[in-house]
């Protein structure tokens, strides 16, 4: 039993004449009720009544001609499926992305794919640069959101965005009253960084601020999480510097001055693997043109 026996018995279930099914679905009228017979057979049940005027169901047909068409349009889904996951259009696709990226361009890269490929299940994980470049390495994500990322030759990047860098302090701190101000005037302050460990490269550039300023930065408290750092200088315990955009939607008792006169910018940079073009080019291409990347 194949599945064309399948749609042929149901055209002929529909229609209830030989004739008309046979053109239906172009096949000659003996070879129709030869096949009709031989899946009589293999059931083991009659399907139809005949007679020289009238074609009939019987209870047993009744019953497979529903069944029959449950399976017809479960396998019609089944391919529709597949072809779409082949494609991109279904299945799901898994992002990873720094702090800066949600709260600046990730919400809408994300709604664009809902609305693009409906089918597609989103997986979200905010992760720092180092999990990101092992992820994608073992393609755990397809797809990386970075800040300022040393690109593992194994993976493909593109910079999307360039931003400044602030310096986070409490709304009370005495330095903001300063003018002009100089970054070296934070020399003696306590710092609230990453752990070297935790993003080695964005670690450093941060630090390279600090020592083209003249000094080593005092850092009194590590944490990846830039809620809590945030948290952290809001209670008098340090400044910290990060991107500008990760100071979006924020509501605390914090100020920030941007560092527009230094070289080091923040930049946000889309990561990728070989399989990401394999198998959701769709959505990279789609992001791409969000991003401006063409």
């Amino acid at each position: 039993m194949d599945t064309q026996t399948l749609k042929n018995f149901i055209k002929l279930a529909n229609t209830l004449h030989f004739t008309k099914a046979s053109e239906e679905v172009f096949m000659a009228q003996p070879a129709l009720s030869r096949q009709i017979k031989q899946l009589e057979e293999t059931i083991g049940a009659k399907l139809f009544k005949r007679n020289k005027r009238n074609v009939s169901l019987t209870r047993a047909g009744l019953y497979f001609k529903q069944a029959a068409q449950q399976t017809v349009d479960q396998l019609n889904y089944a391919i529709n499926r597949a072809k779409q996951i082949h494609n991109g259009e279904a299945g799901e696709i898994k992002i990873g992305y720094t702090h800066s990226i949600v709260q600046t361009i990730l919400p809408g890269i994300i709604k664009e794919i809902r609305s693009q490929f409906p089918d597609v299940k989103t997986i979200l994980r905010e992760m720092n640069n180092n999990e990101q470049y092992r992820d994608l390495t073992e393609q755990k994500i397809d797809i990386g959101f970075a800040t300022n990322p040393i690109v593992p030759e194994n993976l493909k990047s593109k910079v999307f965005f360039e931003d400044v860098f602030v310096v986070v302090l409490p709304e009370d701190h005495h330095l903001l009253k300063q003018k002009p101000m100089n970054f070296s005037a934070f020399a003696n302050e306590t710092f609230i960084l990453p752990h070297e460990i935790e993003g080695s490269d964005y670690v450093h550039t941060v630090e390279s601020i600090c020592f083209d300023a003249g000094f080593l930065p005092n850092v009194v408290h590590h944490t990846s999480s830039v809620s809590s750092a945030l948290r952290l200088v809001e209670a008098g315990l340090g400044v910290t510097i990060e991107p500008k955009g990760s100071l979006s939607g924020q509501n605390l008792a914090i100020k920030y001055i941007e560092l527009n006169n230094i070289p080091q910018k923040v930049q946000s940079t889309i990561l990728w693997n070989e399989n990401t073009e394999n198998e959701h080019l769709p959505i990279l291409q789609l992001i791409k043109k969000i991003v401006n990347l063409g």
